[in-house]
């Protein structure tokens, strides 16, 4: 592998141990695919189909996903598959056509948003959401400092990669970007807000000093790249308070941490009992079909529908539409952000009892469906990068699949689809407790 180091990421190191067959895979992807591409894991994971939780691979091995929030629903979840099937054989067109479809979705879409947010934009993709709604917001506020968490995701178009840090520093930021800290109540602890809040302050001066303004605080409402940081829900009304007395906006990422995943309701930002200005949906909404939106308030887009003539070919087209409407309906019917909240619970209770017999597993944290267990070094809250990676190598090897996350890889990233249930929840707690037997030092 060239170029940066991805966080669980294949580097070519243990090439030579590759069964024949991945070698000759891993040498016609180098000959045929364009730069940047990486893959997953240690010993990469070659796969021929999916189902529900699971996916194959060509000898037939059966690996439990625990990390996969595209398929949302699952792995060729039936309802989405239909639904895509159905719409390719009626029409495929885009939203310059007056179309019901996209009328009907959108109203569904926007009334699990608080009755403030009441416009949305469709996009492909969450880079392309998160550069939209970046566009709208300089044309509201006139400005363009923004400020993000120190080890932020949002997206890869040039625009977003200007403030997503965690691409590395060779991708550097814009010199209008801010960052300041996640929270970590591990190593912050109750100053966590105190501290933030002098944080953001900080930045808010700093951009207004060297002549940007502030236009946006744009946070993942999880802290996913941060390494899964769902506390202290207070903290996001404060941050956004600061921004907006300086004249910004808070744009609420919920790619990742949208869609019910969290089980308390369908949106993210939803447990910071706080209402952002915009919002960016992306992956889990068609679940496997490229959707994406900008939800927004529709006077924070007055300036930029004046002036801008926004327009994108498959964002909003009829089949992506009726994946998402699919997956709406899923997840509506099949009770699924209880369903996440419900086994969510049960999973962070497992890997709690799990972690009380290892030391270095120093915080069990989480909120439905989205977990992140912290790898230490014995005795203090040092990240134990190595010892996470080889936490989720054991966890492969056995047909597990889960990956590592923040900025020093050591938390382990759990982030099963929707549908998970006991019986998939009992297999993952059984086979991270014997993983973390073998792995962990006693």
């Amino acid at each position: 592998m060239t170029g940066p180091e991805m966080v669980n990421g294949f580097t070519g190191e243990h090439l030579a141990g590759q069964p024949p067959h991945i070698r000759e895979l891993l040498d016609r992807r180098a000959k045929v695919l364009g730069p940047g591409y990486q893959l997953f894991y240690t010993n990469p994971v070659e796969v021929r189909r999916g189902s529900g939780v699971h996916l194959y691979d060509s000898a037939g091995n059966e690996y439990l996903d625990a990390y996969n929030n595209v398929v949302s629903l699952g792995h060729c979840h039936p309802a989405v598959v239909e639904a895509v099937t159905r719409q390719l054989s009626i029409l495929t067109t885009n939203t310059r056509y007056l179309r019901a479809d996209l009328l009907d979705f959108s109203e569904r879409l926007l009334a699990t948003f608080p009755a403030e947010l009441d416009r949305v934009t469709y996009t492909c993709t969450g880079s392309e959401a998160n550069d939209l709604a970046l566009r709208i917001a300089r044309a509201h506020t006139g400005n363009t400092g923004v400020i993000v968490t120190r080890n932020a995701y949002h997206g890869v178009t040039a625009e977003v990669a200007a403030f997503s840090p965690s691409l590395g520093p060779t991708s550097p930021l814009g010199p209008h970007v801010r960052t300041i800290s996640a929270p970590d109540p591990l190593r912050h602890g109750a100053e966590v807000v105190t501290m933030l809040r002098a944080e953001i302050r900080a930045a808010v001066d700093d951009l207004q000093r060297h002549g940007f303004g502030v236009c946006a605080l744009v946070v993942d409402s999880i802290f996913s790249s941060d390494g899964v940081q769902p506390f202290p829900t207070d903290l996001l009304g404060v941050l956004a308070a600061e921004v907006r007395a300086a004249g910004g906006v808070y744009l609420a990422d919920e790619v990742q941490a949208g869609f019910g995943r969290t089980g308390a309701g369908w949106w993210g930002f939803g447990r910071h009992e706080v209402v952002p200005d915009l919002v960016t949906l992306g992956k889990p909404m068609g679940n496997g079909i490229p959707v994406a939106a900008t939800v927004l308030r529709h006077e924070i887009g007055r300036e930029f529908g004046r002036n801008v003539r926004y327009f994108n070919t498959f964002g909003g087209s009829d089949v992506p539409i009726a994946a998402a409407a699919a997956v709406l309906g899923t997840i509506d019917r099949e009770g699924l952000i209880d369903n996440a909240r419900e086994i969510g619970a049960h999973l962070a209770r497992g890997f709690a009892e799990i972690a009380s017999g290892h030391p270095r597993l120093a915080d069990v944290r989480g909120a439905g469906l989205f977990l992140g267990i912290e790898v230490t070094v014995p005795d203090g809250t040092d990240p134990d990068r190595a010892l996470a990676q080889s936490l989720v190598d054991d966890l492969r090897e056995h047909f597990v699949l889960v990956s590592a996350s923040g900025p020093d890889g050591n938390v382990i990233k759990i982030r099963p689809p929707l549908v998970f249930n006991d019986a998939d929840a009992a297999l993952l707690l059984e086979r991270f407790a014997d993983a973390a037997a073998r792995v962990l030092p006693t």
